[in-house]
């Protein structure tokens, strides 16, 4: 059974509540990061390998570590919890249910970097866990944990609730900043990066929500405590967002290094009506799809994960059954995609709307073999040539539902080619009909 640091409260219908939350050992962590000096709390972090939980998997000490300080500039923290990738939910589970957690959190980053204002970026669907956090904030502020003396310290420190407005490119950092700052929410060219170069120039730091929800537990335990659970390169517990085909789908937390199909067979139930499992996006659908004969020896940690050929991004695992076909679903993922291109980038802009054609002509019965390379040959020119990794994560669903199941791609046209000529039609009138 994995440990609990994240979801140990969770189930408590009242954790919502401050005085419930607090019975629970809320706020005690923070009590003793304030005896502590910005550098012991950094040294902590560090000492505990905690990574990055949004996706990159950057280490969370060494990112805070980038902070300039002393440049007569305020520093700034943003919680990233624009939480919008397809099959991720662990965010909005913390911020419903534990938002006192999260804030605690927030709190503490917030004296290691040096920090009296930060913010919450939430995703606009995030109605409710909007309304959530909102409430814990202001109980907050009425117990005097925020503001200008938090716990009587003399420190001050202030989080204030920003709603996005639906963009995926958002969960971006820099489109985060642009957004929140009142522009259009497009990413900005790095460098600079926000460490040095943020909020109305400031230095910032933006984080996920499960990155700061860990740090309560990291010191009030210790570093090496943290660093003690999960595989030496991937310590600790990770939230994940497990759906698809699955008996029992929903939020998981475990420990980092647990088997793939453990996972999926003891903890999810299996797949669901008895059928075989066929795939897996284990990090959301930004990362390659893997067969089900890929994972046989695969562990749900950073390392093991991109050996095998993906990445455990967010940790959104979508599975999916022997039933699904992987055209549509390609093609399902590449129309979010398209839709959510911010536009600032002509090879993301257009080409993301070649490739969702492309991948519809397959689907529909209009296409040609050398569609299959015309799909490779755009994606080329997208990935690694736009602002933001957003165009590399474009391509990913066609390049690799292509690799890994070119056998459903080339039977769509191959059937095409065969009814075409049965019944003496030109595939290529069709095609630019």
């Amino acid at each position: 059974m994995a440990k609990k640091i994240l979801t140990r409260n969770v189930d408590f219908t009242d954790q919502c509540r401050i005085a419930a939350a607090e019975k629970r050992g809320a706020y005690t962590a923070v009590r003793k990061a304030l005896t502590m000096t910005s550098e012991a709390l950094i040294a902590e972090v560090k000492a505990s390998g905690l990574r990055g939980r949004g996706g990159a998997g950057f280490p969370t000490g060494m990112k805070w570590g980038f902070v300039p300080r002393n440049i007569g500039k305020p520093v700034f923290l943003l919680n990233n919890a624009d939480e919008s990738e397809p099959g991720t939910f662990k965010d909005r589970v913390l911020l419903e249910r534990d938002p006192h957690l999260v804030i605690e959190g927030m709190i503490i980053a917030g004296l290691a970097l040096g920090a009296k204002w930060s913010a919450f970026y939430i995703r606009g669907e995030y109605a409710y866990p909007a309304f959530q956090i909102q409430n814990a904030v202001k109980e907050a502020y009425e117990k005097g944990y925020l503001g200008k003396n938090i716990f009587g310290s003399g420190i001050e420190f202030n989080i204030v609730v920003h709603r996005g407005a639906g963009a995926y490119i958002c969960g971006e950092e820099t489109a985060l900043i642009e957004s929140l700052e009142g522009n259009k929410g497009q990413p900005r060219l790095k460098p600079p990066f926000p460490a040095v170069v943020g909020v109305y120039g400031s230095p910032t730091v933006v984080n996920n929500t499960e990155t700061l929800a860990a740090l309560p537990w990291i010191i009030e335990n210790g570093g090496p405590a943290y660093a003690a659970i999960g595989t030496e390169k991937s310590p600790g517990t990770k939230l994940f967002s497990a759906s698809g085909h699955l008996v029992r789908p929903g939020v998981y937390e475990i420990e980092l290094g647990y088997s793939m199909l453990e996972f999926i067979e003891k903890d999810c139930g299996g797949i669901r009506d008895g059928r075989k499992l066929k795939a897996v996006i284990p990090g959301g659908s930004s990362v390659p799809i893997l067969r089900a004969e890929d994972i046989a020896n695969v562990t749900l940690d950073y390392e093991s994960i991109r050996d095998a050929g993906s990445m455990l991004g967010s940790g959104a695992l979508i599975a999916m059954d022997e039933t699904t076909d992987m055209v549509d679903a390609c093609m399902n993922l590449q129309h979010f995609y398209t839709h959510e291109s911010c536009g600032q980038c002509t090879p993301c802009r257009e080409g993301s709307h070649w490739v969702e054609k492309i991948i519809h002509r397959i689907a529909d019965g209009h296409a040609v073999p050398s569609d299959l390379d015309l799909i490779r040959d755009v994606c080329s020119q997208i990935a690694g040539h736009t602002i933001c990794p957003f165009g590399d994560a474009m391509v990913t669903p066609a390049l690799s539902f292509l690799k890994k199941f070119p056998e459903e791609f080339e039977a769509r046209i191959k059937t095409i080619i065969s009814t075409s000529n049965n019944g003496g039609a030109d595939v290529r009138s069709e095609c630019s009909a």
